[in-house]
């Protein structure tokens, strides 16, 4: 069975020291060529698709707030806005964007990405992340939340925290998923003569009223083309698990190895599990770069060092317990990105467990997902 296979886009790379390589373009990070040329990489090795980081506050070393580092890179461009810039400049690739849930609205996060499907023709993707940072929530001012220390992460009172985060993810998440079937897919008829452009009895009204929002609808961007855009979400723990099994199509995981992914399998019930694996793609970068940056990397995926046949055996050794697809972040971009799309791809190939070309159009169909049906004409229907 083949595998699916995604990289996780960010700066310069997941490692911190990555902006300081010689062929890194530290001053292009703010400019749509290098997430253009990187996006057009991954296609090149005709991966599923990339996700693109983003947040509400500026990266940090520490969980509590902002750092004081200079040396490590600091700002991002919005991730959605990214992704529509990128579309028109690939044809294939499944482009998935990280939107955070907390502190923004389900209705601007709905049109937004379901414009991305329509300026991708199909292949939009979003990335669900919820944000539990105290200095984060500040920014916005509507609520105050404590500072969750990695630590004391299953003590009752921040595991009450988490679970209200995750538990207004879900609502989000319903609400973004019901406006983008307001609209029926026959709505528009665009009819010059009789002057009729929709016919509005096939506009709905989704009347959502629940402990965190209440959105009465419909939206104003007519139904994605391909009815819902890919909804997943990063899950490390049994809360995140209980939110991907009821409001995800897919869900990246952080096993330690196979032993670990098998058990993570056996919680999870959405259709695809892709694994996240920091990947260096030369077995001495790691550790060039731990000595430039003084201090030792680390992740909450596992990291890799090592050859491009070396991670293929990882991941069918994963894919053999379970795991339908993999979520690779590159230590350095781009280098380990065209280590990916140049050497393991042609390696997983050679294997008989990766694909020649491109099978579908649209990112649902890549993942062998169908377009799905409208809730309320299926409710009409009944």
């Amino acid at each position: 069975m083949a595998i699916h296979l995604s990289v996780a886009l960010d700066g310069t790379g997941w490692h911190p020291a990555s902006w300081r390589e010689p062929d890194a373009r530290p001053a292009e990070l703010f400019t749509a060529r290098y997430w253009v040329d990187l996006a057009r990489e991954a296609e090149a090795g005709t991966l599923d698709f990339v996700t693109f980081e983003d947040a509400l506050g500026l990266q940090s070393d520490r969980p509590d707030g902002p750092d004081e580092r200079t040396d490590h890179v600091r700002g991002r461009l919005d991730a959605i806005l990214i992704a529509a810039r990128v579309a028109p400049a690939t044809s294939h690739i499944g482009l998935v964007p990280t939107a955070t849930v907390t502190h923004t609205e389900p209705f601007h996060i709905s049109k937004a990405l379901a414009t991305l499907d329509y300026v991708s023709g199909g292949r939009a993707g979003w990335r669900v992340q919820v944000s539990g940072r105290a200095h984060e929530a500040a920014h916005f001012g509507r609520r105050v939340l404590p500072v969750i220390e990695a630590g004391k992460i299953n003590e009752p009172s921040t595991r009450a925290v988490v679970q209200e985060l995750f538990d207004e993810a879900a609502d989000y998440v319903e609400v973004v998923r019901r406006l983008w079937d307001s609209w029926e897919d026959d709505a528009e008829i665009r009819d010059a003569a009789t002057g009729r452009f929709i016919d509005r009895r096939k506009l709905h009204y989704i009347n959502f009223d629940g402990r965190y929002f209440s959105v009465k609808g419909p939206s104003i961007t007519p139904r994605p083309p391909q009815g819902q855009p890919l909804v997943t979400a990063l899950a490390h723990a049994e809360i995140p698990y209980a939110f991907a099994n009821g409001s995800a199509d897919l869900a990246y995981v952080t096993p330690a190895d196979a032993a670990h992914a098998r058990k993570i399998v056996a919680q999870l019930s959405t259709r695809h599990i892709f694994a996240d694996l920091v990947v260096f793609l030369d077995p001495d970068a790691k550790e060039r770069l731990d000595i430039t940056d003084r201090s030792v990397s680390t992740s909450d995926a596992a990291i890799f060092s090592g050859t491009a046949s070396q991670l293929a055996d990882l991941l069918l050794e994963w894919h053999a317990a379970g795991i339908t697809g993999f979520r690779l972040r590159p230590g350095r971009l781009p280098a380990d990105l065209q280590q990916i799309t140049r050497a393991l791809v042609p390696e997983l190939r050679r294997r008989g467990v990766f694909r020649d070309a491109y099978e579908s159009s649209t990112l649902r169909g890549l993942l062998g997902l169908d377009r799905p049906a409208n809730r309320f004409v299926e409710a009409r229907v009944a």
